[in-house]
């Protein structure tokens, strides 16, 4: 996969997540705007009324309340907007989205091992841990949760690339001081961070993460990420 085609394909579906899919959900619920992956893409949590709508590969997807579904293929943000009904999609820009299919499909497999990766973090956690649900942000369009107890808690997710990485890549940003070692490796961020793997090796980089947290506990807080 050519860094040219993931990098304008991840531009174009992060805008549509925070201009039309995400902002879709708020006029549904009134203040949600959290999103969640989807087979082959994202979308928002089932609606008030029923149904959903997302993006599965380069299309954008309505479903409805009775389960039937419509598509079309990913042009404007406008025309998107539009074709999911949500108010005000005339004032969307209209500049065109490239959207590759095949950089779409590694950006939608890098959210759902990320969302299996992270269950079974969730799955594996103990009576302190406290993990936050399951959420694909579309202000940094990654897939996170709020994980560990108060002292060692950090955001744990999986971003599919931003402006210093240009594929994805699994990250831990503890909200007191990170203990020392190669281990937290991040710059961008204060934390570690790794590429995008299988969702079993992304889970024991989790793991390995709060462990690590665990035995250090205190310090200074840096700023969190997300």
């Amino acid at each position: 996969m050519e860094d040219d085609m993931l990098v304008t394909t991840r531009l174009a579906l992060h805008a549509l997540a925070a201009g039309v899919i995400s902002p879709l959900r708020v006029q549904a619920t009134g203040n949600e705007i959290a999103l969640r992956v989807r087979p082959g893409g994202f979308g928002t949590p089932d609606l008030p009324g029923g149904g959903w709508v997302g993006v599965h590969g380069t299309q954008v997807v309505v479903v409805g309340p009775d389960g039937d579904d419509r598509r079309t293929t990913i042009t404007t943000l406008r025309k998107a907007g539009a074709f999911v009904g949500l108010d005000g999609a005339d004032a969307l820009p209209g500049d065109p989205l490239e959207v590759h299919a095949g950089a779409a499909t590694v950006l939608a497999e890098a959210h759902a091992d990320g969302d299996e990766a992270l269950q079974a973090l969730i799955d594996g956690a103990g009576p302190d841990d406290d993990p936050s649900a399951i959420h694909l942000w579309p202000e940094h369009f990654d897939i996170a949760i709020e994980y560990g107890a108060q002292d060692v808690r950090g955001t744990y997710g999986v971003s599919p690339g931003d402006e210093q990485h240009v594929e994805p890549y699994a990250y831990v940003a503890p909200w007191s001081a990170k203990p020392g070692g190669r281990f937290w490796n991040a710059t961008a961020f204060a934390g570690a961070e790794r590429p995008a793997d299988e969702p079993d090796a992304m889970t024991a980089f989790f793991r390995e993460a709060h462990r690590l947290l665990t035995d250090h506990q205190g310090g200074q807080s840096p700023t969190p990420r997300g």
